[in-house]
């Protein structure tokens, strides 16, 4: 028998168990997700750092196109959704150009500047 609940009050206590041991290791991916962004931020930083010092643009397709293969593989490996990764990947490749055209504009601004 299936009823609709919008709470948790009259649900079975095992039930709730099992739902609040699930919730807290979706909790514990979504905490380790973020940290691992942020590591990966961390890096990608670095490679905007770079490239704006040797003037190299702030994307690069045929980099891009070789990660969206290898994370599409990578999906259908790990039986998740290739379509799904490849939009996850590319919103995160969009904010990393970003960050890019970001740094490369700071690094511009501050070449044009002259010290007092």
């Amino acid at each position: 028998m299936t009823t609709s609940n919008t709470g948790t009050g009259d649900m079975d206590p095992t039930v709730r168990q099992e739902l609040e041991r699930l919730r807290a290791s979706i909790d514990n991916i979504d905490a380790a997700v973020v940290h691992m962004l942020a590591e990966r931020f961390k890096c990608t930083q670095q490679v905007g750092r770079l490239k704006a010092v040797h003037q190299l643009p702030p994307a690069d397709q045929a980099r891009e196109a070789r990660q969206i293969e290898r994370l599409r593989s990578l999906a259908e490996s790990a039986k998740l959704d290739p379509a799904f990764a490849e939009k996850f990947l590319n919103f995160i490749i969009a904010e990393v150009i970003r960050h890019h055209e970001r740094i490369a504009d700071e690094s511009l601004t501050s070449e044009g500047t002259t010290a007092p």
